[in-house]
């Protein structure tokens, strides 16, 4: 192209010293991690709330008076907005940059998680919820595009690693903070507590930011602007996209996915707008130039299989205890909280292994996360358990074991997906996959729910044997499923394994083709 920006497919070449991540002989900014710890703490309040909430919604309904449908699109709502913003907002990171964007996204974020604890009605706390989750979907890319610009690549598998370590924990642990919340604030204002306790971390990761987030100049004024038809385009066939999937369970209509045909005609218009944007250098919302990366192309769609095998088991297993065998929220919390200490441990690690392992890392982790999956299957269909002291001694090793195999999964794959990625564009590639992650999320919840309820009525029908008989061969039929999910992502990775290491005989001692740090 000419610019003086990298070629995304090779070595950055002669990058301005105010874009990209510091060279071996630039000073490293000592804050560097302290304003990384800063910018997870924003980033786990947004993951936070993608699954805090489930477990909220039987108080929400005492509370307020909502009905079914206005109380799945509390959680629908955050979800479809979530999913819209992380190109958009990564785009607009690499253009004015990741500190203001960060603390843009968490103070609205902020503001809204206080509205929604002082939701005077459903409809309010409906509203509240979708501008919650906008802002929340800002936050993300600044995150792994700071860690783009700030960290050289030895250090970048660490910092992904405290990423992932953030991804999966807020994740897992949304259950058990939701259950403990309303314990504490009981039925009526326990899940008012579940929203208030996003505004002090925010306020705090705000201040920080100011204190410890260096700013890092975005790119050439020129290419500042933001591509509002660009946005408007891909927004709208996102939510073409999400909708139907997200929406399926709760209106069980399939003319909803009726809606995937103007969202491919909308996602086409984006994408010939992008590709005429690219070639003029004239700042597209999403640079194509990115998917002629190999390793990012195939990052993305494994992020997408893969998360719609992991985040939907959560979700089935809350099903199970709550319906199936009578837990209260708090113990269905708890049951998976093994499930959280294994991902405290496996992003971490992993984040240190990457840079000498790399994609055979993924591979083993993910095999290791399809044997887990299928034991905890057959744990449950061989030995029903009733109460929660025997769920927490039967299901602790298996979820603690999946636990680390999803951590060593999720970190991984964004080092290595994002490695040969110019890091001026580091906002908008995470964007991309961030968006990925999300999309996959939203299906995996949507497919493993609906198989759920599926083979909860035929066995309901056939008359399951005990109450927790027809929810066993429910969950366990939902985990079947997982299991298709995690298993093509098992063959997908091994096929990237094998394309780096043919492209790295094909160059000779081409280092890096399979992720390892050449050092």
């Amino acid at each position: 192209m000419g610019d003086s920006h990298a070629d995304l497919a090779g070595t950055p070449r002669a990058a301005a010293p105010s874009v990209g991540p510091p060279s071996a002989t630039d000073q490293l900014d000592p804050r560097r991690w302290r304003a990384l710890f800063v910018m997870l703490m924003g980033q786990f309040c947004a993951l936070l709330d993608v699954s805090v909430t489930n477990v909220a919604l039987p108080s929400i309904g005492r509370s307020t008076g909502a009905g079914p449908t206005e109380l799945q699109w509390v959680v629908s709502g955050y979800i479809l907005a979530f999913g819209l913003m992380p190109v958009i907002g990564g785009r607009l990171g690499d253009a004015t940059g990741r500190r203001r964007m960060f603390v843009i996204g968490v103070l609205g974020f902020v503001v809204a998680s206080a509205a929604a604890g002082l939701a005077p009605s459903p409809g309010a706390l409906i509203a509240v919820r979708v501008v919650q989750g906008l802002f929340g979907g800002v936050i993300g890319p600044q995150v792994s595009g700071f860690i783009q610009n700030t960290f050289p690549r030895a250090e970048r598998g660490r910092a992904f690693g405290r990423l992932g370590l953030t991804v999966g924990v807020g994740t897992a642990l949304g259950p058990v903070v939701g259950g403990l919340l309303i314990a504490a604030g009981g039925p009526e204002y326990g899940w008012r507590l579940v929203f208030f306790i996003n505004v002090p971390i925010g306020l705090v990761a705000v201040l920080l930011a100011r204190a410890w987030v260096p700013v890092v100049r975005p790119r050439a004024v020129s290419n500042a602007r933001l591509d509002l038809l660009g946005a408007v385009l891909l927004g709208t066939g996102l939510l073409c996209v999400l909708f139907p999937v997200v929406e399926i369970n709760q209106l069980h209509d399939l003319r909803l996915f009726l809606l995937l045909v103007p969202a491919a005609g909308l996602l086409l218009l984006f994408v010939r707008r992008e590709a005429r944007l690219t070639a003029a250098d004239a700042g597209p919302l999403l640079d194509l130039r990115l998917f002629r990366v190999p390793t990012f192309v195939i990052g993305v769609v494994f992020a997408v299989v893969f998360f719609c095998s992991n985040t939907g088991i959560p979700l089935v297993l809350s099903l199970y205890y709550q319906d199936g065998l009578g837990f209260t929220a708090l113990h269905s919390g708890l049951g998976v909280t093994a499930l959280a200490l294994g991902s405290v441990l496996g992003a971490p690690l992993a984040g240190r292994l990457v840079q000498r392992v790399g994609r055979p890392l993924v591979v083993g982790a993910v095999l290791v996360f399809f044997l887990a999956t299928m034991t905890i299957g057959l744990v449950l269909l061989l030995d029903p358990v009733t109460t929660p002291l025997q769920v927490g001694l039967r299901l602790a090793l298996p979820l603690f074991v999946l636990g680390i195999a999803g951590g060593s999964i999720v970190t991984p794959n964004q080092t290595l997906t994002l490695a040969e990625v110019d890091p001026a564009r580091g906002g908008a590639a995470g964007g991309v996959l961030q968006t990925a992650q999300r999309v996959g999320s939203a299906t995996g919840q949507t497919v493993l729910g609906t198989v759920f309820v599926a083979a909860l009525g035929a066995g309901v029908a056939a008359g399951g044997a005990g109450r927790p008989g027809p929810y066993t061969g429910a969950v366990t039929s939902a985990l079947a499923v997982s299991l298709l999910f995690s298993g093509s992502a098992l063959v997908l990775s091994v096929v990237e394994l094998r394309r780096a290491r043919r492209a790295r005989a094909a160059a000779g001692h081409g280092d890096g083709a399979d992720g390892r740090d050449p050092s």
